[in-house]
């Protein structure tokens, strides 16, 4: 359960800083955001290979660490601007360890989000966890 609830924490993180991380990476208007939308989450694809799987459960991994380290510094900003300044850098390091264990952002978060409504996915990324 406790793996559920960071997935779904963390994939939201991401989907929230999605016009953050569009502004520092642009692309032209006709490739779109390449943010999932969470209304369209049971219209995606949910045919992963092994691999992308694999890369997911090392990212994880890497996200679970930044989270738990900057929740604490997040807790203990002394203000709301100090607490958002920690909140781009977890989410800045948590795009980096994405990227260096071989996904993209949507493919990220489109596991993320079939793993919390698609047992399928959920079993297979359980059992590499």
């Amino acid at each position: 359960m406790n793996k559920l609830l960071t997935s779904l924490t963390v994939s939201m993180a991401l989907l929230a800083a999605g016009p953050a991380l569009a502004q520092q990476n642009p692309k032209p208007a006709d490739q779109g955001s390449g943010y999932s939308e969470p209304s369209a989450a049971g219209t995606q694809d949910t045919n992963f290979n092994d691999e992308q799987l694999r890369n997911f459960v090392e990212a994880q991994q890497g996200i679970t660490e930044i989270r738990d380290e900057y929740m604490a510094k997040i807790e203990k900003a002394g203000s709301q601007e100090k607490a958002q300044e920690l909140q781009m850098e977890a989410n800045d390091q948590m795009v980096t360890v994405i990227k260096d264990a071989g996904l993209d952002i949507p493919t990220y978060n489109s596991i993320a989000t079939a793993y919390n409504s698609e047992p399928k996915v959920r079993n297979r990324v359980d059992a590499l966890m």
